[in-house]
């Protein structure tokens, strides 16, 4: 056995496995916080400890200990935005998966195979393009599968070797199929539940009857079961409740106990050891009967979205929920009560970064799209481990982080910033509605280097009788963008204009000499602050006193972020590229060596002198060091939107996965 060891800020991560011949190529470890948005579970035939879990952004993970821990296997056709919904595991084949999956919003998936436990991947041809809502495989006749698309419902009579329309071509009645079922003895009759009505065919498509019968008109049924010992049982979710039937679908009766609200109910699961047990996965909570339907009773809070349940066929009691936000929830006691279960599962959007001005082993990050389960996270061992710290967040995406220099923790909101303190987040002072006076501090700190005077406006002195960005006196109510401390300064880019603190983020002021009503992007260095809107681009010299308008890069359309390096070169990127200047804008560059689209990550590594720059449809990192302007890279394995120093390594936000570290290998063979 090889070990590889991670090593920095005095702590040490030691993982089992083959170390590569070339380090460089080694994916950066995924570090999470762990949890995000689950959709679907496979159990092996042949392991019950072996599960999958299928994600929204095409990244298929497993786990061999029950569902305790999580490892990434692949991304289904390498891209992140199918959603995996369905996986069938083949009976006789545990190494043939086959998935189905669909793109939010877009009428495009299809089926995809693997012949080796989903490490390699190819796409069905005859299914290309087809947006796979739902799918099921035969009891009796494992070669047959059907898939449920917009378009209608297929068949597969070879394990998905080749898959045939079985619906009537061009139904206006038969598509957008969100469910599906096959009696376990007759696989010509199936079950299909569409965005209107379930049907049924009793002779493998040649015919099919609508099956309404009970069920209130235009209802969507997301859920169809089929009781494996008693067939003529059929259970059925819509958005008008849950329903049954004793007849094979013949009448269905309404079922009682599930609230309109919670009616959403995207899942429903017999429970393979009593059959008088079903639980039901909706919008708002699980629920669960013991007595075949007669009455549901909520087992989570409403705040849980169940997107797919298992039971554990060897013990009930083990019931594990995947979940929008909350990834994966693990119950020992039949759902009485749920923990999550994350452990290297990680689907979530980082969009801010902080590292803490007084320890270099501690770490924050904030999250967007997670709402009660976001928030900030905070690591005191360089990533190894998180702690959510979001009280007093109320739920609020955080698009920004700073840690001042006194120690502080700030945070940028939709709605205005907040600060971190002993009993959690609190609202970060008012707004003054002042002109901003002079600092006398950044004053003496203006850069020696003087500033060419071409391609600028004319310099707006201070102070200002009438404010240009005049906010008002109160807690501010804006989308804060960006936060960037300078020495007894904090700035706040803010969708009403660009804010500063001088007293450590307790009030804030807005900076009224810029003419900018929205300030996206922030960048300082002794007094020198860059701030940009997505089309514009402003310098001050001194603090924020008097401003200049700098001409974007020719080339560029939309700014995404910016920069300033130890040589006080301006850095800009966007959807065209990277570009520098040397002069404060009066000329932009690009490097021969660094051809780069969608630059989203533009940050500056003081300690190894170099700027870190990320791309979203690029797997690597890369640096340009100063003075020379050589260009550094690493192969991360991941689309990421930024890229930071922790230590003597880094460590980079992904688009949809959390966070990852950057290997380093220092450890030798240690084997027997």
């Amino acid at each position: 056995m090889i070990w590889r060891t991670v090593r920095g800020l005095g702590v040490s991560i030691v993982l089992g496995g083959m170390i590569s011949a070339m380090a460089h190529a080694i994916a950066w470890f995924p570090m999470g916080p762990f949890g995000g948005d689950a959709r679907s579970f496979a159990a092996d035939p042949f392991d019950p400890k072996h599960l999958y879990l299928g994600t929204e952004t095409g990244w298929l993970y497993e786990s061999h200990d029950g569902g305790d821990s999580w490892s990434r296997v692949s991304q289904i056709g390498k891209r992140d935005d199918l959603v995996l919904d369905h996986i069938l595991i083949d009976p006789s084949n545990a190494k043939h998966l086959i998935v189905g999956v669909f793109k939010f919003d877009h009428p495009d998936g299809g089926v995809f195979i693997s012949d080796d436990a989903g490490k390699d991947w190819y796409e069905q041809a005859e299914m290309r393009g087809q947006s796979v809502r739902s799918m099921a495989r035969s009891l009796s006749n494992p070669q047959e599968i059907v898939a449920g698309t917009l378009s209608g419902i297929y068949r597969s009579v070879d394990n998905g070797l080749h898959w045939a329309l079985i619906s009537p071509p061009g139904s206006t009645e038969i598509h957008e199929v969100e469910s599906l079922a096959i009696d376990p003895v007759d696989p010509q009759i199936i079950y299909a539940g569409t965005w209107h009505l379930p049907w049924k065919t009793v002779d493998g498509g040649e015919h099919w009857e609508n099956i309404k019968r009970g069920i209130i008109d235009d209802s969507d049924v997301f859920s169809i079961i089929v009781d494996p010992a008693k067939p003529k049982i059929v259970y059925a979710s819509a958005c008008s409740g849950i329903y049954k039937s004793l007849d094979a679908a013949g009448q269905f009766k309404k079922v009682q106990g599930i609230p309109s609200t919670a009616r959403r109910t995207r899942k429903l699961l017999q429970d393979p050891n009593f059959a008088q047990t079903v639980y039901a996965g909706t919008t708002e909570g699980l629920y669960k009967t013991i007595d075949g339907g007669d009455t549901f009773i909520p087992m989570t809070g409403p705040n849980v979205i169940v997107n797919d349940v298992y039971v554990d066929p060897r013990n009930s009691n083990h019931v594990l929920l995947a979940t929008d936000r909350g990834g994966v929830l693990s119950s020992i006691d039949g759902g009485v009560s749920f923990q999550p279960s994350n452990a290297g599962f990680a689907a979530r959007q980082v969009s801010a970064y902080a590292a803490d001005s007084h320890s270099n082993a501690t770490i924050y990050v904030g999250l967007v799209n997670d709402k009660a389960t976001g928030g900030v996270f905070q690591s005191p061992d360089g990533g190894l481990s998180w702690q959510q710290r979001s009280e007093g967040l109320d739920g609020r995406d955080v698009f920004s982080l700073v840690s001042t220099p006194a120690g502080t923790l700030l945070a940028g909101t939709a709605h205005g910033i907040f600060r971190f303190g002993d009993v959690g987040w609190a609202n970060s002072g008012a707004v003054i509605a002042l002109p901003t006076p002079r600092p006398a501090q950044a004053a003496a700190k203006t850069a020696a280097k003087p500033r060419p005077r071409a391609r600028t406006v004319a310099a707006v002195s201070t102070p200002s009788a009438a404010p240009v960005n005049s906010i008002g006196p109160g807690n501010l109510d804006a989308i804060v963008y960006s936060l960037v401390a300078d020495g007894d300064f904090v700035y706040a880019g803010t969708s009403r204009g660009l804010l500063r603190a001088a007293d450590d983020g307790n009030s804030w002021m807005p900076v009224s000499a810029l003419k900018m009503p929205e300030t996206r992007f922030v960048a300082t260095r002794d007094a020198m602050v860059m701030a940009a809107g997505l089309r514009r681009i402003s310098l001050s010299m001194d603090g924020g006193v008097k401003w200049d308008a700098v001409a974007l890069p020719p080339d560029l359309t939309q700014i995404a972020c910016i920069g300033i390096d130890e040589l006080k070169n301006l850095w800009v990127g966007g959807t065209e590229g990277v570009y520098y200047s040397t002069d404060y804008g009066l000329t932009w560059k690009t490097l021969h060596n660094l051809y780069l689209t969608e630059v989203n990550g533009i940050f500056f590594d003081g300690a190894s002198h170099q700027m870190l720059v990320t791309s979203s449809n690029q797997k690597f990192a890369f640096g340009v060091h100063l003075p020379d302007y050589k260009v550094n890279f690493w192969d991360t394995g991941w689309n990421l939107r930024f890229v930071r120093p922790i230590g003597d390594h880094l460590i980079g936000g992904t688009m949809f996965d959390g966070m990852v570290l950057q290997p380093r290998m220092v450890a030798t063979a240690l084997a027997k």
